[in-house]
């Protein structure tokens, strides 16, 4: 009698034992996370504004964890690829975009890699914010004036965009459509050679990144007509943003959020969400990334994942209706 009765208390307190272990599996993975290095990619080149965001969030992470955080640039899809098959543990993270998560969706017929299907959205970690400026030999120093100058003769002025088939390409089209006006889009192969038409005069307006924009504007070389983020930014704190002169909810903007390949464990996930938080929320990384022309987006897995879900509906829109297709 005492043997079985014995025998029963030590099955249940086995059983108790083996229920605690498995249900705090998740906790002991957590706090052993990481316990080696861990690469980020970033399908970007190194200096651009992705990496630069990369580099400073992985140095934070860095102290935190107290391991190495190594940055990987592997440019364009071989990038967000290599993000997606690597092995689920955490180990490897990547940089998602706007342009690899949102634009490149919209306007390629197929790409190789699926955003919802692919990856797990981790947080958000920056925003490069677009701007409308205009060259100072431009008939018009708001946009208001532009508006009403473009209405009045369609088809008369040149908007040039810092690239073609990306985030300030669809944010001017974007605009354009919003306002109801017909300019003349001229894409470029990059911000340099853009800019440098803009205050050659030989387009009227640019849609471009703050960052490429920021110095010529402080030169007074260049005119700011409206920032297309949802809130003014500290750089030009004086400077309307789209959505106030007239634009409900208008917002084109880059931004770039850490990922990892689909079946990362909920625990993992968590635990760089918050210590990635941690680091952004920092006074130091939040001035870093406005003197790059950035701001911080600290939005945590939930927040940053409706966002993006939102960005990849958009974009689609706009590239639709403006009939914006890249060849595959």
């Amino acid at each position: 009698m005492y043997s079985r009765s014995f025998s029963v208390l030590l099955r249940n307190l086995l059983k108790s034992i083996a229920i605690f272990i498995l249900g705090s599996a998740p906790l002991f993975a957590q706090s052993n996370y990481p316990n080696r290095p861990v690469k980020l990619i970033v399908p970007f080149p190194a200096g651009q504004a992705t990496d630069i965001a990369a580099r400073m969030l992985g140095e934070g992470l860095a102290k935190i964890w107290g391991q190495q955080v190594v940055v990987e640039n592997k440019t364009g899809v071989p990038g967000m690829l290599a993000g997606r098959d690597a092995p689920p543990d955490g180990y490897t993270l990547t940089m998602g975009s706007s342009g690899t998560l949102a634009v490149n969706p919209g306007v390629y017929n197929k790409l190789p890699y699926e955003g919802a299907k692919d990856y797990v959205l981790i947080n958000g970690a920056n925003i490069a914010p677009m701007i409308i400026v205009a060259s100072p030999s431009a008939p018009f120093t708001t946009l208001k004036e532009l508006i009403e100058a473009a209405r009045k003769e369609p088809g008369k002025y040149t908007i040039g965009f810092g690239g073609v088939n990306n985030t300030q390409h669809l944010t001017g089209e974007y605009f354009k459509s919003r306002a109801g006006i017909d300019l003349v889009g001229v894409n470029y192969k990059g911000s340099a050679a853009a800019v440098t038409d803009l205050l050659g005069g030989q387009i009227h307006l640019l849609v471009d990144s703050l960052a490429s924009t920021l110095p010529h504007i402080k030169a007074g070389k260049i005119r700011p007509l409206a920032i297309t983020t949802l809130q003014r930014v500290p750089q030009l704190p004086d400077l309307p943003t789209a959505a106030e002169l007239g634009f409900p909810g208008f917002e084109g903007v880059g931004w770039a959020g850490l990922i990892a390949p689909k079946g990362t464990p909920a625990d993992i996930v968590e635990k760089i969400s918050t210590d990635a938080r941690k680091v952004l929320n920092e006074p130091q990384m939040r001035e870093r990334l406005i003197e790059r022309g950035m701001v911080v987006d600290p939005r945590n897995a939930r927040e940053w994942g409706e966002f993006v879900n939102a960005e990849v509906v958009k974009w689609a829109e706009v590239a639709k209706r403006a009939n914006v297709k890249a060849v595959d």
